[in-house]
């Protein structure tokens, strides 16, 4: 996959310290890692990068909307989404991204392409289910809820007939139940 450009920081030219970058996510971005479940996005991105002598701490922060299917109803809808996302950039011998909390540079890198990391966390802070707020406050109207309304199974005491006699083969065994 090739790296957007936009994503690579390079830090070999920053003082130590802490540096701030800013980025607004669209749906081409999602689309470049072959992610087709959002409809549209609007995310605001922070990233701050704390530059040591030895390494580079980078904490992603992020916040706004994607525009997702409901789960129930298929009607889409403003998702909101935030979160934050903190790893590590340390060096050494060979390149390193077993660990998603620590990413691992060779010696003489001068700059770090974020772009997986955005992308892991915003995607992993989605909620599993996605429902329509309209649903949960039931201000939508929509066919396929009405369908569902329609098709659900009826309460049991509803269909239950009103005499309570049971079967006299059973009342029989019901007593062992009760014997001590």
């Amino acid at each position: 996959m090739k790296d957007l450009k936009e994503f690579t920081i390079p830090f070999v030219g920053l003082k130590l310290g802490k540096h701030q970058f800013n980025f607004e996510l669209k749906k081409a971005f999602f689309e470049h890692f072959e992610y087709d479940e959002f409809n549209d996005a609007a995310i605001n991105l922070d990233v701050l990068l704390e530059k040591m002598s030895t390494l580079l701490e980078v904490t992603l922060t992020f916040d706004g909307t994607v525009n997702v299917a409901c789960d129930i109803t298929n009607e889409p809808f403003n998702q909101v989404i935030a979160g934050t996302y903190k790893f590590v950039v340390k060096f050494g011998e060979e390149y390193n991204d077993e660990n998603e909390d620590l990413l691992i540079l060779p010696h003489g890198s001068y700059e770090v392409n974020i772009q997986q990391y955005i992308y892991e966390s915003i995607v992993l802070a989605m909620p599993s289910r996605r429902i329509h707020p309209g649903v949960k406050d039931g201000t939508l109207k929509s066919d396929i809820l009405d369908k569902l309304e329609e098709l659900s199974p009826k309460a049991i005491d509803e269909e239950a007939p009103e005499d309570d006699k049971t079967d006299p083969r059973w009342d029989s065994l019901k007593k062992l139940l009760t014997d001590k």
